[in-house]
C-alpha cells in the first residue's frame, strides 16, 4: 500500500519543489541570498528601532521567520521579514499598552507577532483567504502612502539629533517644530549625506557603473548595497572623527549570538488588547504579500495559493514570537530584489536567514558605533517610494467613492493613528459596497434592430413594444434592494395602461435569497391583480436551481425563457419581426 504525500506537500510545499531541487536551483538561490542578506542586515535594524524595539531585534526577526516560511510557504521569490508599514502598527499598538523600550513592550511586540500568527493560521485553517478581497485597493494604497508620510516624519527627529514624540502627524509636528533650534549639525550633517547618497544610490549609481564598464550584475549588486555602504562610511565617519563626543547618537553595543528561545507574555488581559491590533497587522501583512506574491509569480507563470499564503506567513510569525522578534510579512522591495536576483524557490529565504544569523554571529560589535541617522535616513528613502500621492488623482477621476475611502484612510492615519485609519477605511469600502448592493443599476430594455440583442433604452435607439416591458437588474437580489426593485418594476408597469407582459431579465443575477423571493412572489401577484403577467428570462442555472427548491413555480403566473428574444418572440412576435428587419447602424443615444 502506496502512502500518499499529496496532503503532506499541500501543507508543507517543500516537499514538492524540494524533491526536485538541483545544483542550478541552489547557484540562483544563493546569488540572491547575498544580494538580500546586505540589503536587509540595514533594513532589519532600522525597522526594529521604527517599531521602537533595541535594533539587534530586526535581526532575530529575520532568520526564524525565514526559515519557517522556507517550509511552508509558497512562493518562490516572496522574501519575508520585518517591513516598515507592520513595524509602525506594531509600534502603535505596542505603544497603546506598555512605555517604549521597556520590557514589557518588547513583551507586547512578541504578544502581536504571535496572536498575528495565530489569526493567519486560523484564516488558513478556515480557508479565509478571500477576506484580503475586503480590503480594496484604494483603501490599502492611501494607508500605505499615509503611513509612508507618517514613518518618514518619525524618522526625523533621529536625521535632526533631537527628543521628539508623537503617533500622529500633528502630535509629531507639535514636538518638532519647537525643538528645531536644538539640532544636532553632526547628526543633521551625517544624516543628510547618508540621505542623499541612498536616494542617489537607488537611482543613479547603476547607470553610473554600467557606463564605467562594470558588469550588469555586479552593477545591480552594488546598487543595491548602497544601505550596507552607507552604514560603512558611517561608522568609518564615527571613528574618525569622533562624532559620538560631538552628540551623535550610536546604535551601542548589539548582543552577539543567534535569538534565544522566547516566551510571549499569556497574560488574557494584554491579548485582549491586542488582539484588535494582531487582526490589522495579520490582515495588511497578509493582502501585502499576496499582492506582490502573486505579481511576481504571474511573470514566471506560477501560481500562488492565498490559503497556503496563510499558513507560510502564521508559521513565520509564530517563530518569531519565540525567537525574540517582532511581526514579519513579505516586503515589496526586498522580493523585487529577491525575484530579479534570480531566485527559484523559497529555500532563498532560508539562506538569507543563514546569512543574517552568520552576522549576529561575528558581526555585531561592528554596528555598535553606527549612527541612528543613518537608520533613520535608510527607512526615510525605503518608505518614500511607497508613497503614492498621485493615486488621489487618478481615484478621483474614476471614483468618487474609493477617493472618498481612500482619502478618509490618510486623514485617520495621519491625524488619528494607523489602526483607526484602516479600520475606518475598511467600514467605508464596505458601506460604500452595501451601498451599492441596495442601489443596484436597473434598466428598461429594447431590442436592437437588426440584431436579436437587448440595450438600454436609454443610451440605444432600440424597438419596444407598448405590450411587452422588459426589464433587466444588473445586481443579484438581496433583502437590501429586495424591496427598491418590487417599487420600481411595480411603478414602470403602472406608468403603461396597454402594458400585457413584464419580463425580467436575470442574466446578471447569481443569488436570490429569501427576501428577495418573497418580493418576486409580491410583484407576481400584484401585477396579476391588474391583468399583468410576470416573466423572467436568461436566468442562471443555480438560480433555477434554488428557484425550483422552494414552492416559487407553483404560484407563477409566467414563463421562464432562455433569452429574451424568446420571450419577445412568444409574448409580441410583431414588434420581434419588425426589429429584426435590417437596420442601418445604431447611433449611441
Amino acid at each position: 500500500m502506496r502512502f500518499d504525500m499529496s496532503g503532506l506537500r499541500g501543507l508543507f510545499p517543500i516537499l514538492d519543489w524540494g524533491r526536485r531541487y538541483d545544483r542550478a536551483q541552489a547557484i540562483s538561490d544563493l546569488l540572491a541570498a547575498v544580494i538580500v542578506t546586505i540589503m536587509l542586515i540595514p533594513q532589519s535594524l532600522a525597522y526594529a528601532m521604527l517599531a521602537g524595539l533595541p535594533p539587534h531585534i530586526g535581526l532575530y526577526a529575520s532568520i526564524a521567520p525565514l526559515v519557517a516560511y522556507t517550509i511552508f510557504g509558497g512562493s518562490r521569490a516572496l522574501a519575508v521579514g520585518p517591513v516598515a508599514v507592520v513595524s509602525l502598527m506594531t509600534a502603535s499598538a505596542a505603544g497603546a499598552v506598555a512605555e517604549p523600550g521597556s520590557a514589557a513592550f518588547v513583551q507586547a511586540a512578541l504578544a502581536l507577532a504571535l496572536l498575528s500568527g495565530l489569526v493567519l493560521l486560523v484564516m488558513a485553517a478556515l480557508r479565509l483567504g478571500f477576506l484580503a478581497n475586503f480590503l480594496s485597493h484604494p483603501v490599502i494604497s492611501g494607508f500605505i502612502s499615509a503611513s509612508g508620510i507618517l514613518i518618514a516624519f518619525s524618522q526625523l527627529k533621529h536625521l535632526l539629533g533631537i527628543d521628539a514624540g508623537g503617533e500622529t502627524l500633528p502630535q509629531m509636528l507639535q514636538a518638532l517644530l519647537p525643538r528645531l533650534q536644538q539640532i544636532n549639525l553632526p547628526t543633521l550633517l551625517i544624516g543628510g549625506l547618508a540621505l542623499g547618497f541612498l536616494f542617489w544610490a537607488r537611482k543613479r549609481m547603476k547607470p553610473l557603473l554600467l557606463r564605467l564598464g562594470c558588469k550588469p550584475l555586479l552593477a545591480d549588486m552594488l546598487a543595491k548595497a548602497g544601505p550596507i555602504l552607507a552604514v560603512i562610511g558611517s561608522i568609518l565617519a564615527v571613528k574618525a572623527f569622533d562624532l559620538a563626543q560631538a552628540g551623535v547618537k550610536l546604535v551601542g553595543a548589539i548582543p552577539a549570538g543567534l535569538p534565544p528561545f522566547t516566551l510571549p507574555d499569556w497574560a488574557p488581559q494584554l491579548w485582549l488588547q491586542l488582539l484588535p491590533a494582531a487582526l490589522l497587522i495579520a490582515l495588511v501583512g497578509f493582502v501585502e504579500s499576496v499582492s506582490v506574491a502573486q505579481t511576481l509569480a504571474a511573470k514566471k507563470r506560477q501560481r500562488i495559493l492565498p490559503n497556503q499564503e496563510l499558513v507560510g506567513l502564521g508559521s513565520a510569525n509564530i517563530a518569531a514570537a519565540f525567537t525574540g522578534g517582532f511581526p514579519v510579512t513579505g516586503g515589496f522591495a526586498r522580493s523585487v530584489v529577491n525575484f530579479d536576483a534570480g531566485a527559484a524557490t523559497p529555500l532563498a529565504g532560508g539562506f538569507t536567514a543563514i546569512g543574517i544569523a552568520v552576522a549576529t554571529l561575528f558581526f555585531t560589535p561592528l554596528f555598535q558605533e553606527l549612527p541612528r541617522a543613518v537608520l533613520a535616513a535608510t527607512i526615510i528613502v525605503a518608505v518614500l517610494s511607497l508613497v503614492d500621492l498621485g493615486a488621489l488623482k487618478r481615484v478621483w477621476r474614476y471614483s468618487k467613492g474609493d477617493f472618498m475611502a481612500m482619502a478618509a484612510t490618510m486623514l485617520l492615519v495621519l491625524g488619528v493613528g494607523v489602526e483607526t485609519g484602516i479600520a475606518a477605511g475598511v467600514a467605508l469600502s464596505l458601506l460604500m459596497l452595501l451601498a451599492r448592493i441596495a442601489r443596484p443599476h436597473m434598466a428598461i430594455v429594447g431590442q436592437v434592430p437588426g440584431s436579436q440583442h437587448f440595450r438600454n433604452i436609454r443610451r440605444h435607439e432600440v424597438a419596444t413594444s407598448p405590450h411587452v416591458l422588459s426589464l433587466r437588474i444588473d445586481e443579484s437580489l438581496y433583502f437590501a434592494n429586495a424591496r427598491q426593485m418590487e417599487d420600481w418594476i411595480l411603478a414602470e408597469a403602472a406608468a403603461r395602461p396597454k402594458l400585457r407582459h413584464v419580463v425580467l431579465m436575470c442574466p446578471a443575477v447569481n443569488m436570490i435569497d429569501a427576501s428577495a423571493l418573497e418580493s418576486l412572489e409580491a410583484i407576481d401577484a400584484r401585477l396579476r391583480d391588474g391583468g399583468i403577467t410576470l416573466h423572467l428570462s436568461e436566468v442562471k442555472g443555480p438560480v433555477m436551481d434554488r428557484l425550483r427548491r422552494s414552492d416559487f413555480f407553483a404560484h407563477f403566473s409566467g414563463k421562464v425563457y432562455l433569452s429574451q428574444y424568446d420571450a419577445i418572440c412568444d409574448l409580441d412576435p410583431d414588434c420581434a419581426s419588425r426589429a429584426l428587419q435590417p437596420q442601418t447602424a445604431i447611433k449611441p443615444a
